[in-house]
């Protein structure tokens, strides 16, 4: 018994070894596919957008004295008048800021693409302060990551108007008498990819600091339920369900702050990274399959040789194997569903060849039913399956402590590994009396 027990260990080492080859493998292909995959998407749809919020700043003309080596007369110089502008930080009175995004899954090889199409609209205040007339530099720097813009508008006080394109940003310089306001909206529509965000802060070329925002208001419809806010970012004052997602806004009036508002559009179950994890757990999965059978055939006296054993982890394998492929094609689900038939298949019909079809159906094939099959499906339920698992393995100890309480074991695991005590092979084969 104790030559049979090691065999077994063996076979289920090597297993082991497998799996962990197919798991990296796995890891390997989903890892190169995403490198390319990424970029290809970033390039069609855009990247994760950031939209800064625009700056202001009032330009003036300062004139000063300078000395300089004078022309055509080495060793004397000379004093002239300089002019250059010099640029003052000014603040936006008031922001009105809106954004309407659409979700739209797309599937690369074995990676499933948040993409979302966003409409934009800002509307933005601000006023002359000063005691004279001053001109104003309004600034708006379009998101980096963006592979398409469409509709761009850009508004003063109702009119469109022409505006200059510098490092991809939009300018227009206004003059403001004393006192005097304006309205300026900017309108785009745009694509991304994972996440959006608005930067309160500043939207020069650092995207960093704190600012200080006043009369500021945002509002965000979403055509999805499952909404998730990225980290460092503001919780919404409101939020009211649609038919189709969330109307959430943030009116948070005047604040100081670096934080942003933003929104992470919900991530599918990705084929690829699924499929490694479940494989990489598989022999955890096996363990127990081999503890309860091992443990079964004792009881119900079924001889199983290491080489059923053997068979019985290449039929696990083969649960994986055609599943790492099979995702590549179909939905995870789909795929999970023949690799469970195929193995199911295999274990059933070569135990009842093995120990007779009851023994096939119910004992070893109801402990595939749970240690494959319901393990494996135990990762569907993201942050649940470690609990999953470990309740599983409890259960499997219970039942197992309770079926094997009054087993001799010393008896038990006595008897040589050539030794056939096996009562269900003797009615197998025993013949009548004087037959």
């Amino acid at each position: 018994m104790t030559k049979r027990i090691i065999a077994v260990a063996f076979i289920f080492l090597c297993c082991c070894v497998a799996w962990v080859i197919l798991g990296g493998t796995v890891h390997e292909r989903t890892r190169s596919q995403d490198l390319d995959m990424h970029r290809e998407v970033g390039r069609l749809w855009g990247g994760e957008q950031v939209q800064h919020a625009p700056t202001l700043t009032r330009l003036e003309t300062v004139r000063q004295s300078v000395t300089r080596p004078k022309e055509g007369a080495p060793g004397e110089t000379e004093s002239v008048t300089v002019t250059r502008e010099v640029t003052h930080p000014a603040p936006l009175a008031q922001s009105r800021v809106g954004a309407d995004l659409e979700l739209e899954h797309r599937r690369k090889g074995l990676l499933w693409y948040p993409t979302y199409g966003v409409a934009f609209g800002g509307a933005y205040a601000f006023a002359n302060e000063t005691d004279e007339t001053a001109t104003y530099r309004f600034r708006f720097r379009l998101p980096d990551a963006a592979a398409v813009f469409g509709g761009v508008t850009l508004q003063v006080d109702g009119e469109p108007v022409e505006a200059t394109v510098e490092s991809g940003a939009l300018q227009h310089e206004m003059e403001l008498e004393p006192g005097e306001r304006a309205a300026v909206r900017v309108g785009y529509t745009s694509g991304g990819t994972g996440a959006w965000r608005y930067e309160l802060a500043d939207g020069g070329a650092s995207g960093s600091g704190v600012a200080t925002i006043r009369d500021f208001a945002l509002t965000m419809t979403t055509d999805f339920r499952d909404i998730d806010f990225p980290g460092g970012t503001l919780s919404p004052t409101t939020k009211k369900r649609t038919e189709s997602g969330w109307r959430l806004s943030w009116d948070t009036g005047t604040l100081v702050t670096d934080a942003a508002i933003g929104m992470a559009m919900p991530q599918k179950l990705n084929p690829g990274p699924w499929v490694s994890r479940v494989t990489f757990f598989a022999p955890v999965s096996l363990f127990l399959f081999f503890f309860c059978v091992f443990v079964m055939a004792l009881l119900r006296g079924v001889r199983l040789h290491p080489m059923h054993y053997f068979f019985l982890g290449a039929a696990f394998f083969a649960f994986h194997l055609l599943l790492a492929y099979l995702v590549d094609h179909v939905d995870v689900g789909a795929a999970m569903a023949a690799a469970s038939v195929v193995s199911l298949a295999l274990v059933v019909s070569y135990v009842r060849l093995v120990a007779g079809l009851r023994f096939a159906l119910v004992e070893v094939g109801g402990a595939q039913l749970v240690y494959l099959v319901g393990f494996a499906s135990t990762f569907f339920l993201e942050g649940f399956t470690g609990l999953s698992v470990t309740l599983l393995s409890i259960a499997t100890l219970f039942v197992v402590m309770q079926a094997t309480g009054r087993v001799d074991w010393d008896t038990l695991l006595a008897r040589p590994d050539d030794e056939a005590p096996i009562s269900r092979m003797r009615a197998r084969t025993a013949r009548p009396a004087g037959g």
